[in-house]
């Protein structure tokens, strides 16, 4: 191929590409916004009306809470969840996936409790946790639930408040607070 007629397919390929950029920005100038987005405007209401909004959906997140530091408190999550013929390890893990799930099906309460107190229910359920990976570790490592259960009760009679009293307490003053 000679220069000639590379030069001769170049220059209208040039050409043609130079209008096409040129129809293309004029029509994107022309092209306006149908929409005109506005910012939302806040809604202004009086605390009263806050306080007749929220003071039920705080009630019921306080008695959730409370339910669930009732529910993980290590006696009766061990007689809810034992079972004759468990091994200590399938009872261990049964125990521990249920205090997880119900942390997890209770975590948007945090909205309406105090960040103290939400603070302290988190601090309880690891406690609790503790407590029954504590108890898993001194028992033999093919022992049974009733062993578990057992060493489980043993701990928790040995401590003179279990977290979760203590957390039930703080949450029931605070929601007394509330009135």
């Amino acid at each position: 191929m000679d220069i000639l007629s590379l030069i001769g397919i170049i220059i209208p390929t040039l050409s043609l590409s130079i209008i096409l950029v040129y129809v293309l920005k004029s029509q994107q100038q022309k092209v306006e916004p149908t929409v005109q987005v506005t910012p939302p405007k806040p809604v202004v209401t009086n605390s009263n009306e806050n306080a007749k909004f929220f003071l039920p959906h705080r009630v019921e997140a306080y008695q959730r809470i409370i339910l669930f530091m009732e529910r993980i408190s290590p006696n009766s999550l061990v007689m809810r969840k034992f079972e004759h013929g468990m091994k200590a390890k399938e009872l261990q893990g049964e125990l521990l996936s249920t205090i997880r799930s119900e942390f997890e099906h209770n975590i948007a309460q945090q909205i309406f409790i105090s960040p103290q107190g939400w603070k302290m229910v988190k601090e309880s359920k690891e406690e609790i946790i503790k407590i029954i990976n504590l108890a898993s570790s001194q028992i033999d490592e093919n022992g049974n639930a009733l062993d578990l259960s057992q060493k489980i009760f043993e701990i928790a009679t040995q401590i003179e408040k279990l977290p979760t009293e203590i957390t039930n307490e703080f949450l029931i003053n605070e929601l007394q607070r509330l009135f």
